[in-house]
Parts: C-alpha cells; structure tokens; sequence
C-alpha cells in the first residue's frame, strides 16, 4: 500500500520554518523510515478528508 504524506490528515505545516512535518509522536524506528522516505507502510497514514466535517452537520 502506497502512501502519500501531502495527504495525510496528520500533516502540518510551520509557517516559521516554511515545513511540512508530520504530527504523530513516532517511535525511533517509525521516525528513521520516515526520515529515509520509506513511508509505504505508515501506520498513522489516514488520508485528509477536508469535507468530512462538513458533511456531518
């Protein structure tokens, strides 16, 4: 299963770094993949769903 970090609900960006990072508290080794690029597996992967809300209310 192929993931996309610029999708994840759990992305955020710093306007002080201009940067992309990703919220979840990792362990050592999830954060070492992630570092690598080597987030095919992520396990926090939850694709962002701007509208999922919306239609909630």
């Amino acid at each position: 299963m192929a993931t996309n970090c610029d999708e994840c609900v759990h992305l955020d960006y710093d306007e002080e770094t201009d940067m992309n990072f990703c919220n979840m508290d990792l362990g050592e080794d999830e954060m070492e993949r992630f570092l690598r690029s080597d987030v095919r597996a992520c396990p926090f992967y939850r694709r962002g769903d701007d509208y999922k809300t919306a239609r909630r209310q």
